[in-house]
């Protein structure tokens, strides 16, 4: 996993895609991009952008992802993202059509995600995305690009 701000990235050895989403989120206002899922290259990079409320981590559910990169831009608020690897779980299933594969497990680490920031999730990474950060929920807006690996 990449856990970095967008304007930190000048002399980081990203990959060629990673380098094109940071690109486009500055070169666009997500703020103005509505829900749902929104095309940048077909089905080799586009952005999902999300609107919810974060909640108790037992509310919540573990992922990753076998052939896209996940690349979590807050836009809106924050939200705590859990991590482990996905070696430590106990994976449960994978459904190729939504490419997600399931799994249930123990937190390694927690991120605050907080505008100005973005993780990259690898296919080994697992994570749990829209917990309240310090118990206390709130509405929050992101966007998660996804990219074809």
């Amino acid at each position: 996993m990449i856990y970095e701000q967008l304007n930190n990235t000048a002399n980081k050895n990203l990959s060629e895609k990673v380098k094109k989403v940071i690109r486009f989120v500055q070169e666009n206002d997500l703020k103005q991009f509505g829900p749902g899922s929104h095309a940048i290259d077909g089905d080799s990079l586009f952005v999902n952008i999300l609107s919810y409320e974060t909640t108790a981590p037992e509310n919540r559910f573990w992922e990753a992802h076998k052939e896209y990169l996940d690349i979590h831009v807050p836009i809106e608020k924050e939200e705590q993202i859990d991590l482990a690897f996905l070696s430590d779980m106990q994976v449960k299933g994978y459904e190729k059509e939504n490419d997600f594969v399931s799994m249930d497990g123990e937190k390694r680490a927690s991120l605050v995600m907080k505008p100005g920031e973005f993780l990259v999730c690898f296919p080994e990474d697992a994570h749990r995305t829209a917990v309240a950060v310090n118990g206390h929920p709130e509405k929050i807006k992101k966007a998660v690009f996804k990219v074809k690996i």
